[in-house]
């Protein structure tokens, strides 16, 4: 049995577990390895960090997180959102090749 969108439940579930995962492993990749990575550069390009090093600079992205600073959503979103916009692209590619 199928609902109206034509997709069996069962495979829904799976698709959201699977969506839930893919969600939760690229938020973990820019709350965690991505911050890691923008220091690094920073410090290399640009010299050392105004605060006390790493901690200091995690400290403060994270309470621009939990004060709710869009800059920093975006930043730790980043990762999900590409990975959408390149599904989003690969979906047009393939209409596009259907026409």
């Amino acid at each position: 049995m199928t609902d109206i969108a034509g997709i069996p439940p069962q495979s829904r579930g799976k698709s959201l577990k699977k969506e839930a995962a893919l969600f939760a492993s690229l938020l973990f990749f820019g709350l965690v390895i991505l911050p890691i990575a923008i220091w690094f550069v920073g410090k290399a390009v640009f010299g050392v960090y105004g605060g006390m090093g790493y901690g200091d600079f995690f400290g403060t992205l994270i309470g621009k997180i939990r004060g709710c600073d869009l800059v920093a959503w975006f930043l730790v979103l980043s990762p999900w959102l590409v990975w959408q916009i390149g599904r989003l692209m690969a979906l047009g590619w393939r209409a596009a090749a259907k026409l």
